[in-house]
């Protein structure tokens, strides 16, 4: 019975499946397969394709390898695939019967349907209203640099990024369309992955964790950041997971790093020849010529410390990073380790940094996710151009002398030369201090920022985030007896050391409300938003002296005698409201609006608040009938725009009365100290933030199929409320108080131009070039003040000389002194026995008394006879008349070649160092060797001033250089192994490259490096002293992933 009906449900199963397969047959039969792959221009597979068959809902899209399959009807005749993809051009293929087809899609020089990420939100690059530069991240990350900053440089127009020196991992100092601020900063908001801070973070960011970076720069732009957003914004996004299988990918080089040039120094015959001019014959005997020396033994001799000094480097970097995503959970995680190492001695930058991305799709209107990353960062040795322990070591090391006056004396061992005068500045050895000083600043950083994001209904979208950050640093310091800070000889502290903790922490909270709605050809979006952000920081610093046991370093401290302490904590929250409307009709013509409110902790109850807003129009109009002629006009744009924006980089508690307890302020009941309070800083209620205000006017062309694009604004930005120390009367009891009373202006010229020169299967050429013009000028200081004069902190007979002027009607960071005339020569003097005296038509050289043939002389600019201080005058321009960067990028085959030049142009440097080493300054410190040249009276026409010249410490054109430079900044030389090959290795793609960074410089500057500014800020720019020499590096690296 059972064997019964089983048979009897076989049979009915059977002939059901048959029923139906007759039934569809006819369907299936009447179907085709279609099945194929789609590549780019280098056969790399494209994943994500769309394709669509023409005039049907049927579509398809590739894989991760590329490939798809699609069934269509017969009843489609002569079936047409549409094949599109972001960034590429369209493709259409007639099919006309089931085959394989292998599509190959051409990439577009700059598509106008690229995403551009602006102040909470996207737009697609064709409605964007405001100046913003989406930088090429994929070229940026070829150069083999650890910081992103270090390879932004010359890429983007208007934006201007120096570094004070070559120090490794060193942040750089980036101005976006001139500086605003006179004594408040001047660097840009960052925001990385929309968690807003004030300083660049590039030492802690992968470079290749960046998935996109976008400079705004207009006021259109950067309103919606209100009190932070007059500096511009820089939104930088890190990579998250796709959609796709999961993929592991390293990326790494390995590299040498080595000193660009050094500077030629007097070898032991010119030294001690020199000396003789200084010295007298019993000196002379004691240092240099005992044991029956001569000058004549001294040629061919000397010791060049540089060599001492610099090192062949190494710098290396590896990084895995793991993508994934499916169903409705995307993930991607990465971790990286870098290691650069100084071209000096004991100096360089580590860093290990981790990432992880987490997106989740809980339902189809509710979304949230969260990043995370974690870095840790060590430099090592002292900063070469400030004031450490070894005090400006290239100066000392220039300066060390290259003869010893001791047979026993060790150069790798001994900081003194026992034969010297032990008051002698320059008798210890820069090396042996160099090596023995401990300077080592750890940083930790944390960040995290999650998101949820909730469509609703009525076109509304809600994202609220919430994120935090976490940066603590210590500064470890010792010196041992061998250094120069700490030996018992020239120093009172003894061996000593200090310990300094800082500790940063931030959360925001952000929520908007978006709506987005296209009605016809009216297309309406809208946001608003508020949030919140708290900052507080912490600072301790103790310092010891007299430590005995100075083999346990800095575990040691603690035995030692207490020197001296520093503490102090702030905080500080902004709140904010803020709202964006756009709206456009037929893609034709465009308004964007924003306001937004900032409440920030730092100012009294009446200015607490700012309001920032903004608005800008665009015309497309090569959508205009009367364009409709011109094909080669792929797209045109005129832009304008308008708005406010602030700069609240103020200190904490800038408007408050404050108050110093401290060591100074003490009394005495009998004999007994009482600790006493000072007042220090007189506050000023009225303070409010620095306002901005910025004018754009734009234009975008895209010509020939997208081949040719040009963007050029032109822009105003005029700075009010600036900061200022303002001068106060004495019966104030303070000297000076901030008062926001000054005002500056910024004009300028922005062009940028990319071209897709050549392309074909085989081969492709693109240039991409940009310049800009920035023209800067005072428009107002403090009340009767006309000038601002600054000096610089080098060498201390050259502190209190100004340096640099700030004048009403002219530029911040004009250089400013003396008009240098050369020597004074025989004809300047008569000659009663041994004494000269000027003749009458020379003018009379004021302070400097009892000039002679040799030293240095001084135009009399308003000729009255004297040279004084009313001689001074503008003598250089530390700021560029233009600068930018062109890149020339070659495909052929699997082999890529990309070829970087940046440039400034019209900035002048103080060459601080040609004061001190073209110009004699101290007995037994060697010289340049350009300064063998120097007036004697065997070379009475030399402009070179004479040993012992008496002119004291005065800023003359004498250093001042020409600045200006091209330099050969990146070139990387690509091979992309065949995917058929990749593939038999079990891998996705492989790329091999060789890279070199710094290359070769074009400049007429004399000194070591003409990109560099050891005191980078906008009233002392352009200035060079003992500078960390910026390294030239080649490297070898992989770039791969796992199939």
């Amino acid at each position: 019975m059972k064997k019964t009906r089983s048979r009897l449900i076989y049979i009915l199963n059977r002939s059901l499946f048959i029923s139906m397969l007759l039934l569809f047959a006819p369907n299936i039969l009447s179907q085709i397969t279609i099945k194929g792959s789609v590549v780019d221009i280098t056969d790399e597979p494209l994943v994500g394709v769309n394709i669509m068959v023409k005039d049907t809902k049927i579509g398809a899209i590739t894989d991760i390898d590329g490939k798809f399959s699609i069934l269509v009807p017969n009843t489609v005749k002569n079936p047409i695939l549409l094949f599109s993809y972001l960034g590429f051009n369209k493709k259409e293929v007639l099919v006309k019967k089931s085959e394989t087809l292998k599509i190959t899609l051409n990439e577009e020089a700059q598509s106008l349907d690229e995403v551009v990420v602006v102040g909470y939100g996207t737009v697609v690059r064709r409605d964007l209203t405001g100046s913003v530069d989406k930088v090429d991240i994929k070229e940026m990350q070829k150069a083999a640099v650890p910081t992103f900053d270090e390879s932004l440089a010359g890429r983007v127009a208007g934006v201007n990024v120096v570094a004070s020196d070559g120090t490794p991992g060193v942040d750089a100092s980036i101005i976006i369309r001139g500086a605003n601020s006179i004594t408040q900063s001047n660097s840009p908001l960052y925001v990385i992955d929309g968690f807003p801070v004030e300083s660049s973070l590039s030492s802690v960011v992968d470079p290749s964790d960046i998935e996109s970076m976008e400079i705004l720069k207009d006021a259109s732009a950067t309103a919606i950041y209100g009190a932070r957003g007059a500096n511009g914004v820089i939104l930088i996004t890190t990579k998250s997971g796709t959609a796709s299988k999961p993929t592991l990918t390293y990326n790494g080089y390995f590299g040498v790093q080595n000193v660009a040039k050094t500077m030629d120094l007097m070898d032991g015959y010119e030294f001690v020849k020199m000396q003789g001019e200084v010295f007298g014959p019993e000196t002379m005997e004691k240092y240099y010529f005992f044991d029956g020396r001569t000058l004549d033994d001294y040629r061919g001799t000397g010791t060049d410390f540089q060599e001492q000094l610099f090192r062949q480097a190494i710098t290396q970097k590896h990084g895995i990073s793991l993508m994934s995503g499916s169903g409705n959970t995307k993930y991607s995680a990465s971790f990286s380790y870098t290691d650069q190492r100084g071209v000096v001695i004991n100096s360089g930058f580590k860093r290990y940094q981790g990432r992880v991305s987490v997106d989740q799709d809980v339902r189809k209107w509710l979304k949230i996710g969260v990043k995370a990353s974690y870095s840790q960062t060590k430099y090592y040795g002292p900063w070469l151009s400030e004031g450490s322990g070894t005090y400006s070591l290239l100066q000392n090391t220039w300066a060390y002398r290259p003869v010893t006056g001791s047979s026993n004396f060790d150069l790798e061992n001994d900081l003194f030369d026992p034969i010297l005068n032990t008051q002698d500045n320059y008798r210890i050895n820069p090396i042996v201090a160099m090596n023995n000083e401990i300077d080592n600043r750890n940083y930790t950083y944390f960040m995290t920022n999650g998101y949820v994001d909730i469509s609703l209904p009525y076109d509304l979208k809600f994202r609220s985030t919430i994120g935090y950050s976490k940066d603590n640093s210590r500064n470890d310091t010792f010196n041992n007896s061998k250094t120069r800070s700490g030996n018992p000889v020239t120093t009172t502290l003894g061996v000593n050391g200090g310990m300094a903790y800082d500790e940063k922490m931030s959360w925001v909270s952000e929520n908007t409300l978006t709506y987005k709605k296209k009605i016809r050809k009216h297309s309406v979006e809208g946001l608003g938003g508020f949030s919140v952000q708290k900052g507080d920081r912490v600072y301790t610093y103790v310092r010891m002296q007299q430590v005995p046991y100075e083999q346990l370093g800095m575990s040691g401290l603690d035995q030692g005698e207490f020197y001296s302490m520093e503490t102090y904590r702030n905080d500080w929250v902004l709140a904010s409201g803020y709202a964006r409307f756009n709206y456009n009709y037929d893609w034709k013509y465009y308004l964007t609006a924003t306001m937004r409110a900032d409440g920030s902790s730092k100012f009294s109850d009446s200015n607490k608040w700012g309001y920032f807003p903004s608005a800008s129009v665009m015309w497309r109009f090569n959508k205009e009938k009367f364009m409709k002629g011109l094909k080669f006009i792929n797209d045109a744009k005129l832009r304008v725009s308008w708005g406010l924006t602030g700069n609240n980089r103020v200190s904490e508690y800038a408007s408050l009365p404050q108050i110093t307890a401290d060591k100074p302020n003490k009394y005495y009941f009998g004999n007994t100290p009482i600790l006493g309070t000072a007042k220090t800083v007189m506050g000023n209620p009225d303070l409010k933030w620095e306002t901005t205000m910025q004018s754009n006017i734009g234009l975008d062309l895209k010509l020939f199929n997208n081949r040719i694009n040009f963007t050029g604004d032109l822009y105003l930005k005029r700075t009010r409320d600036l900061l200022l120390n303002a001068q106060l009367p004495g019966s104030f009891g303070y000297a000076t108080s901030y008062k926001n009373i000054g005002e500056v202006e910024n004009r300028g010229l922005e062009l940028t131009l990319n071209t897709l020169n050549v392309k074909t299967k085989d081969f492709s050429w693109e240039t991409n070039f940009n310049i800009a013009f920035n023209k800067n000028k005072v428009l107002a200081l403090t009340e009767n003040q006309e000038t601002i004069v600054s000096s610089v902190w080098w060498e201390y007979n050259w502190q209190s000389q100004p340096a640099y002027i700030a004048r009403i009607g002219e530029p911040l960071g004009q250089m400013y002194g003396f008009v240098y005339e050369g020597t004074y020569k025989y004809d300047d003097f008569t000659r009663t026995g041994d004494t000269y005296y000027l003749k009458d038509n020379i003018a009379y050289p004021g302070a400097r008394k009892n000039v002679q043939p040799g030293d240095m002389k001084y135009r009399d600019i308003n000729d009255d006879g004297v040279i004084d201080d009313n001689d001074r005058t503008i003598i250089g321009r530390g700021t560029p008349i233009h600068t930018g960067g062109f890149t020339n990028v070659f495909r052929y085959k699997d082999f890529d070649l990309s070829i970087f030049f940046q440039w400034s142009y019209g900035n002048d440097i103080i060459n601080a160092n040609k004061y001190m080493f073209e110009r004699y300054y101290m007995p037994n410190s060697n010289m340049f060797a350009s300064y063998i040249n120097r007036w004697t009276p065997e070379n009475p026409n030399s402009d070179i001033p004479r040993i012992n010249e008496g002119s004291g410490g005065y800023y003359s054109t004498y250093g001042i250089e020409d600045g200006s430079y091209l330099r050969l900044k990146t070139v990387t030389l690509g091979y992309n192994m065949p995917k058929k090959i990749a593939n038999k290795l079990y891998l996705q793609n492989v790329r091999i490259f060789v890279s070199g960074q710094n290359l070769w410089t074009w400049t007429k500057y004399t000194g070591m490096d003409p990109e560099v500014s050891t005191r980078n800020n906008v009233l002392t720019p352009g200035f060079d002293f003992s500078a960390y020499p910026r390294a030239r590096t080649f490297s070898i690296g992989l770039n791969m992933s796992l199939k």
